[in-house]
């Protein structure tokens, strides 16, 4: 117990010091936001109709200390401001509509890297002198070594354009109209296709190796020795003795991967253009809209913090040894 309000305290204090940063660091960079937004629109305004847009974007003159203060009673009322570039939309239904695809996209791709590298690790390393324990690292390497971007290209040229196979860009069809049938699940599934084969591309060679080298580790301990002396099954020793211990370091990974995922993957959803948090958060740097990073960051940083505390109450689950601290 006083592990876990340790870490809470950790988090909480984390999440505070985030809140400032994310306040002040907008603020601190040169330049007006409602000269800017007017200076890309082409139009020339007055003085008092550029102060009259100021207001209505919700800029201050006001000490910063009291912006700051107001900052975080918006905050606790759940207002996060509204969207510049968006405006009058609120920053929480801008990255509400994000959050929708970059959860689908992130997550399923994750699951998937996740499951399948980790099933290679364990039966590379179960089976070690086979023909998958000696391809499987050079490929795994070999994969990974190629950039995101790289990869997302190539795969919209070659299955995209090349043999259309899959659609390149967006969520789903530009004329469908959004619902829960068959049509759209369906149009939706084929977009996201090409960019989950990518990230599951990249991030599957780094789940395999690991599992495969702490497997080898936990396959030289002295119960699993002792499991064998025993007479258990092959499979219940590779599955509920190794590979069960071998998770623990993949459960922290795994939490940390997953926090980070909110944020989208910003190379791949710009190559793809598919509207996540990622593709918003490089429009909303783009056009200056300080309320949505201010808020994309937020969020980031939010749900790194509450999956890796959640994580960490886990790994309290799994190894009694941390219990006991």
């Amino acid at each position: 117990m006083r592990y876990i309000l340790r870490r809470l305290g950790f988090y909480l204090i984390a999440f505070f010091v985030s809140l400032t940063i994310n306040f002040f660091l907008p603020r601190l960079i040169p330049g007006d936001p409602a000269t800017a937004i007017v200076g890309k629109a082409g139009v020339s305004l007055t003085p008092e109709q550029l102060n009259a847009v100021r207001t209505a974007l919700g800029l201050s003159d006001a000490p910063l200390f009291q912006q700051y203060l107001a900052y975080l009673g918006q905050l606790a009322r759940g207002d996060l401001g509204i969207s510049y570039t968006r405006f009058p939309a609120s920053v929480s239904s801008v990255i509400g509509q994000g959050l929708i695809w970059t959860l689908l996209l992130t997550l399923t791709a994750l699951i998937i890297s996740f499951v399948l590298g980790h099933l290679l690790g364990i039966f590379s390393a179960w089976r070690r002198g086979s023909r998958l324990s000696k391809l499987l690292p050079p490929a795994m390497i070999l994969i990974g070594a190629f950039p995101a971007f790289f990869l997302a290209i190539s795969a919209v040229y070659y299955l995209g354009y090349g043999l259309k196979w899959f659609p390149t860009s967006h969520a789903y069809e530009d004329l469908m109209q959004p619902g829960f049938n068959l049509p759209f699940i369906a149009s939706v599934l084929q977009h996201m296709t090409l960019p989950v084969l990518v990230i599951v591309a990249t991030t599957l060679g780094g789940w395999a190796l690991s599992m495969r080298n702490v497997m080898i580790s936990v396959l030289g301990e002295d119960y699993i020795t002792l499991a064998e002396a025993k007479g258990l099954s092959n499979s219940r020793i590779m599955l509920m003795y190794a590979a069960r211990n071998a998770l623990l370091p993949s459960v922290t990974a795994f939490g940390i991967v997953l926090g980070a995922s909110i944020s989208g993957q910003l190379l791949i959803e710009q190559v793809f253009s598919y509207p996540g948090l990622g593709f918003m958060l490089v429009s909303a740097v783009r056009n200056a809209d300080y309320p949505l990073m201010q808020g994309l960051f937020l969020l980031i940083t939010t749900f790194v913090l509450v999956v890796n505390f959640g994580v960490d109450i886990l790994y309290t689950r799994l190894d009694p040894r941390v219990r006991a601290e």
